[in-house]
């Protein structure tokens, strides 16, 4: 790992890659969003969790071609690349509403979030100089939650109090982060980040390919892959579920059960920040048994809880076992390929696909047994996390 000064002092390189982090969470709006287009167009669960699935989609299409970029063009060329996607998918909402549309500006940012978090998590580690690759990359989750507790935030504030002076509604979500994500394009272009290239002459794009999807043939690789799809298809399952359970149960509006979403986030915020102290001070493995342990427990109350402050103990300790999941499996695949940290960034962010298997399945078991069959899902991807715990370092 390359520990320049330049890179590992420099606090504006590491202020401009934290700011990118904030943008990455702008994925996690699309639960949000669903929701108020489901409400607005009379759409079935099983339409309406179309648009999160097709976000998630394209991180199966641009993962793995990401990381033959970055051999390419470097970090920081392809991070910028997927701030200009990004930009561009927040603007498209603010001019209309209309389910077409809502489709193209989630795939962009679908496409745009898979550029950026093939990337960014290598960025990261480079300016960073790679020192407690966990505890780094939890801190920037939990910078990347912030963004994601703010959108139903701010898109309940824009339902209730925009509507009849600036016509956008809940849609001045996409108005707001527009600005952030191009000051924070801005910032990032301006700031010199130092990249070592590499001296071997790189293969051919086929061969790149190939050898990056070899890579899977390796336990401990295609175990956390499996890891990042159960942590993702739980994370956008909730998301989405989350204000359901409670309209469905407990008789909520979807202005009010919006709330749900805001306290998973809330409590994942709080579980990156929190986690990236217990990274340092307990074993990984400890940390990461604590965690699924209490998604396991989230579960159960989501299946069967009947009472607003039930429902929110399980939506509360969801957010928090599942907020460091991300970065434990991430850092077990990293650090089991030193030298392989393009390619295998490649393949964990390709995990995300799971955000697109989860949401389909989850609409199709609530449209046919109610919110109880999107948990169930859900709780097929926390029994798969108990397996993965002997791949986590001790």
């Amino acid at each position: 790992m390359n520990n320049q000064p330049s890179t590992k002092t420099n606090s504006v390189a590491l202020l401009s890659v934290m700011l990118c982090f904030f943008c990455m969470g702008f994925v996690d709006l699309v639960g949000t969003a669903s929701n108020y287009v489901k409400a607005e167009q009379d759409l079935t669960d099983t339409v309406a969790n179309v648009l999160p699935s097709l976000v998630f989609f394209w991180f199966l299409i641009f993962s793995v071609p990401t990381s033959v970029l970055m051999n390419k063009i470097g970090k920081k060329q392809t991070v910028l690349l997927s701030m200009v996607v990004t930009a561009l998918s927040l603007a498209l909402p603010i001019f209309g509403n209309s389910f077409p549309l809502m489709l193209v500006a989630f795939s962009l940012l679908g496409i745009g979030n898979a550029l950026m978090q093939t990337s960014l998590n290598p960025l990261m580690a480079l300016v960073s100089g790679g020192q407690n690759l966990a505890s780094q990359l939890t801190f920037g989750q939990f910078v990347k939650a912030i963004a994601s507790f703010m959108a139903p935030l701010i898109a309940g504030w824009g339902y209730k109090a925009l509507i009849p002076t600036f016509g956008l509604d809940w849609r001045v979500l996409f108005a707001i982060y527009f600005v952030v994500s191009v000051a924070a394009t801005i910032l990032l272009w301006a700031t010199p980040i130092h990249e070592e290239k590499s001296a071997e002459q790189l293969p051919g794009i086929g061969t790149q390919f190939a050898n990056c999807f070899r890579l899977l043939g390796v336990p401990v690789v295609l175990l956390s892959f499996l890891g990042i799809v159960c942590h993702v298809g739980i994370d956008v399952g909730t998301n989405t579920t989350a204000p359901k359970l409670l309209m469905e149960r407990v008789g909520m509006t979807l202005d009010e059960a919006g709330f749900a979403t805001s306290l998973y986030f809330i409590f994942r915020t709080i579980g990156c920040l929190t986690g990236s102290y217990f990274l340092r001070v307990l074993k990984t493995r400890t940390f990461f048994i604590i965690s699924v342990c209490m998604m396991a427990a989230s579960m159960l109350l989501m299946a069967v809880g009947d009472t607003k402050m039930l429902l929110y103990a399980g939506i509360a300790l969801v957010g928090y076992g599942n907020s460091n999941v991300f970065s434990m499996c991430f850092a077990t695949a990293l650090e089991s390929m030193p030298n392989k940290q393009n390619e295998v960034s490649g393949l964990m962010i390709m995990g995300l696909f799971g955000g697109t298997i989860f949401p389909l399945l989850m609409g199709l078991m609530s449209d046919a047994m109610g919110q109880v069959g999107a948990v169930i899902v859900m709780a097929v991807g926390v029994a798969y996390l108990f397996t993965y715990i002997k791949q986590v370092r001790k």
